[in-house]
């Protein structure tokens, strides 16, 4: 089977992690696997690596970076959509010269303009989401816009959470026909490897309390760090914050460095910056907190965290939700409570035999999204999406659709 992904990002983000484990899974290779990008990064170079062909079709900065919360009326937006639909048109070409039996667009505005390249192409396409379509997340002219798109555009789609697929709020008969499915990330390898014979962190005098994600407001660095404060005192915990400012978050940055030092904890807080491979920091941890203060799509860094077999606390909404089990496989609180989270801390911090049941019981649980299981399940939705043949006239669905209102 032929495939062509679509991303419009060479940044080693969340979804671009989890395409590139699912590629290395799959065994891609160049004659069969092509995947284009609207920007060169550092994903190309690990693509390739992983067996794919890498097309970069290079956007407009201008669009391909535009931030959600400018999506609203006004210039801006026309100028991007007009952006974007040039731009699809130069990738029907490509599509059609390429030739693939399915197309998978891997982000969200790569469904956008991807989707319409394929489908203007004659191509069926599926939509593989990994953002919640949400008001939390976006703004409601971006809702609405992506919720019609979905009922026109693909011919499949798959979400990597059943939250992420419930924010699309596709009828029972457009789930249906677009055989709607949730498949969760793949592990990366040596981790999925290390969930079948896990290995505990050694017991330390002083606790390693960490967290691993994007620097932004929404991942709730700053709640950590408020919990970690009330949770312990001098000597008794040391916190790891693991990740960089990939879009433009350096204000934030600078803000968490501050609150550090406001709360007399800078002493006890290390800030690692962007990392490659944050595994190397991971098992160091003794415990992994996860504080998004929005709903997470899905939650890979806590997988991560239970192959490694390390005891998870995690803010109890959507993806994390449903990979947790409370009290068997990790602890949940409300999102955005720095008190319940550092309840829960305190809690983990006393107790080394709750860390190693909880850790235990994760790693087996973490076995669920092993790659190679992950690609099996993956494979059988393309093919069962490019068996149900090339889509009729885009503007068949269209009207169709404005029929129903």
């Amino acid at each position: 089977m032929r495939l062509v992904y679509i991303d419009h990002c060479a940044r080693l983000s969340g979804a671009e992690l989890a395409l590139l484990r699912l590629l290395e899974a799959r065994k891609a290779s160049a004659d069969d696997v092509t995947v284009i990008l609207a920007e060169d990064g550092p994903l190309r170079s690990r693509l390739e690596a992983a067996g794919a062909r890498v097309e970069v079709v290079a956007m407009r900065e201008r669009s391909r970076d535009m931030g959600r919360s400018k999506v609203v009326l006004g210039p801006a937006l026309v100028v991007g959509a007009a952006d974007a639909l040039g731009y699809a048109l130069r990738l029907r070409s490509l599509i059609q010269r390429l030739g693939p039996d399915l197309v998978v667009t891997n982000s969200l505005k790569a469904s956008l303009y991807g989707g319409v390249a394929a489908r203007l192409s004659g191509r069926p396409v599926l939509w593989h989401v990994h953002d919640r379509i949400a008001a939390d997340y976006l703004p409601a002219l971006a809702v609405g816009m992506v919720r019609t798109a979905a009922r026109v555009v693909p011919t499949a789609v798959v979400a990597n959470s059943r939250a992420t697929l419930d924010t699309l709020a596709l009828s029972a008969r457009s789930a249906r026909r677009l055989g709607a499915a949730v498949v969760g990330n793949p592990l990366p390898s040596h981790l999925a490897a290390r969930s079948r014979s896990p290995v505990r962190p050694p017991a330390r005098a002083e606790l390693t309390v960490g967290m691993v994600g994007r620097l932004a407001p929404w991942k709730g660095q700053h709640v950590f760090l408020r919990a970690f404060a009330a949770a312990f005192d001098p000597g008794e915990a040391r916190a790891v914050i693991v990740g960089g400012s990939l879009f433009g978050e350096d204000a934030y940055r600078d803000e968490l460095r501050d609150l550090a030092v406001e709360l007399g904890i800078e002493g006890r807080v290390r800030f690692t910056g962007q990392v490659d491979d944050p595994t190397e920091e991971m098992v160091g941890f003794d415990i992994l907190v996860h504080a998004s203060t929005s709903p997470e799509p899905f939650g890979q860094v806590i997988v991560e965290g239970m192959a490694l077999a390390l005891a998870v606390v995690a803010a109890d909404a959507g993806g994390p939700a449903e990979i947790i089990t409370p009290e068997d496989t990790g602890l949940l609180y409300p999102p955005g409570d720095h008190e319940a989270l550092a309840a829960c801390l305190t809690r983990l911090g006393s107790s080394p035999q709750l860390r190693t049941r909880l850790g235990t019981a994760a790693a087996v649980a973490a076995s669920a999204f092993a790659p190679e299981r992950i690609a099996d399940e993956t494979e059988r939705i393309y093919r069962r999406a490019a068996a149900a043949g090339r889509p009729g006239p885009l503007r068949r669905r269209l009207v169709r659709v404005g029929r129903l209102g």
